[in-house]
């Protein structure tokens, strides 16, 4: 029994240690939402990586509103990521459970998984909030 006990320690302790898991959609002909999961891999974040053939109809089942979209979607802990959110940004979402999701509206260039040599586009995290309200939770570049 104890063996047990210590083995469902070790694996719950191993499992935490791992970081938070997110759900990634994706068209499959899009190359910057691969980047876009290695941003979020290396800083932590376990992606279940899914290839969607109707990504119109997942984000507006989520309740991704069309002005906030971009070209994949992630689920973490039933909140969306729409687009090339920061996984800093992403990592702090859960303490936000008044946000339906975040949004990087677009693809702007210089934002995770959009890097384009030394090109910069200033952008926005938005946080689209239960009662349909919209707040910038985050500007990049800072």
């Amino acid at each position: 029994m104890r063996t047990l006990l210590l083995a469902a320690t070790l694996f719950t302790t191993a499992a935490q240690a791992a970081g938070p898991v997110m759900d990634v959609y994706r068209d499959p002909n899009c190359g910057c939402c691969k980047a876009w999961i290695s941003h979020l891999q290396s800083n932590g974040i376990q992606v279940n990586d899914h290839v969607e053939s109707d990504m119109s109809a997942l984000k507006q089942r989520l309740g991704v509103p069309p002005r906030l979209a971009s070209c994949h979607t992630g689920v973490i802990n039933g909140q969306f990521v729409e687009g090339h959110v920061p996984a800093a940004d992403v990592l702090k979402l859960g303490a936000q459970p008044d946000l339906l999701g975040l949004a990087v509206p677009g693809m702007p260039a210089g934002s995770p998984g959009m890097e384009m040599g030394s090109r910069q586009d200033a952008y926005q995290v938005i946080g689209l909030e239960r009662d349909g309200d919209e707040r910038v939770v985050a500007h990049y570049p800072d």
